[in-house]
């Protein structure tokens, strides 16, 4: 017996078979060229939508806290409901002495100010930060250097500057080696920096001047406070999980009630980023259930066309059957066509909605990072299999019911 896939009688039998009803072969195959290409643009989709959520958070540490200070909730002390206090360096120092499960931590203070170089200026802020903080917020260094732990310990007058503040002061040239005043104050230029995440603390980085957070405490009278902490934990350890301990070490300097739990303000960025895994989650089980179910729409076409494909065959069926075709060789015929038509129009769909996510990825490209609007390798063979497993099945019944013809019944059909 020859192989029906190398047999071009077969396939002339398969295209003439299909071509008889143009507009019925038609519609079907849209109905499975609309399911399938409906699955991959909502699959692609999808990836694409949380490659673009994710980049929200994309250079900031997901296992960090922020933490701040807040009115008292509570009197304790001989200090009323509602008194204002400052975090402090020493808190910082204390937390990071005090609980091993801490990466890295940084005070972050931050002042409105106007940067000056030459007869340019440009609203900006000054944010003072210490050595650990590119381990936190992860800026990008386009040039030179971050702060160090020198520079903070012995409160050098040297920054940082965003991106966007070179460029407005010093347009296309390097500003590395130079300086910037701010508030009458001279600050050697040691780096330039950006970020990619939209997740930021009082300002973009681009925007701002780094300095040590040490200059803040001489030049604008800060002393010790401080306008938050930022950490980071090491793996395995959530903010959340060293929160009480945290919050224990920050009441031990402060006036703050033990059960006084609106006094110290405290953002687990890793719960948004859990929060965005759960909506993601939710939107994959949508997909399925959506992409499927118009898939199997049209999937259910092809089955209706190929019983009355059978229908309309009878006799020649019969007639096959009376010259000495096999049940095998009548089965075979039927699912040929319904493959056929299920791979072609699936195909179709597939090719179709790359070419739309190619486009969505280019339109939504930014700064040379392009989303991941994209079809998979391994989900566009996983829709493949899909289809073509489906296509069979809507074709089985079909080719049992056209083999279970009586050549005689056939013969008489009218």
């Amino acid at each position: 017996m020859r192989n029906p896939v190398f047999d071009i009688d077969n396939w002339k039998e398969i295209t003439a078979t299909l071509g008889r009803n143009k507009t019925r072969t038609f519609l079907t195959a849209f109905g499975i060229f609309w399911g399938t290409a409906m699955l991959a643009l909502l699959w692609g989709g999808a990836q694409g939508l949380q490659d673009l959520l994710r980049g929200n958070f994309a250079g900031f540490s997901t296992n960090t806290a922020l933490v701040f200070a807040g009115n008292t909730g509570m009197p304790y002390k001989g200090f009323s409901k509602g008194m204002w206090w400052s975090l402090t360096q020493s808190d910082v120092d204390n937390i990071r002495r005090s609980i091993p499960e801490i990466s890295a931590s940084s005070a972050v203070s931050t002042i409105s100010s106007t940067a000056i170089r030459g007869h340019k200026s440009y609203a900006t802020r000054l944010q003072g930060i210490e050595s650990q903080y590119p381990s936190i917020n992860k800026p990008v260094l386009y040039e030179g250097r971050f702060i160090n732990d020198s520079d903070c310990s012995n409160a050098r007058k040297v920054c940082v500057i965003g991106k966007r503040v070179a460029g407005e002061l010093f347009g296309s040239a390097s500003p590395l080696g130079k300086y910037v005043a701010v508030d009458n104050i001279y600050y050697y230029i040691v780096g330039v920096a950006g970020q990619t995440s939209q997740v930021n603390i009082n300002g973009k980085i681009d925007e701002m001047i780094l300095v040590p957070h040490s200059i803040l405490e001489h030049a604008y009278n800060k002393g010790q406070n401080i306008d938050m902490m930022i950490f980071s934990c090491r793996n395995g350890v959530t903010p959340t999980s060293v929160r009480p301990r945290v919050e224990r070490v920050i009441r031990a300097s402060h006036p703050i009630h033990p059960d006084d739990s609106q006094a110290i303000e405290f953002w687990d960025v890793s719960e948004e980023f859990a929060m965005v895994d759960n909506m993601f989650n939710g939107v994959d089980i949508l997909v399925l259930f959506v992409g499927f179910g118009s898939l199997l729409a049209g999937i259910i076409g092809v089955g209706n066309i190929m019983w009355i494909i059978v229908k309309e065959r009878t006799q020649e069926i019969g007639v096959r059957r009376a010259i000495g075709a096999k049940p095998r060789d009548i089965i075979m015929q039927i699912l040929s066509e319904s493959i056929v038509l299920t791979t072609v129009a699936g195909i179709a769909g597939i090719c179709f909605a790359v070419i739309i996510l190619f486009v969505v990825a280019q339109a939504t490209t930014s700064e040379g990072v392009t989303p991941g609007f994209q079809l998979s390798f391994s989900h566009a063979v996983t829709i493949l299999a899909v289809f073509l497993t489906l296509g069979s099945a809507a074709g089985i019944i079909p080719a049992i019911k056209a083999m279970r013809i009586k050549p005689i019944e056939a013969l008489n059909d009218k």
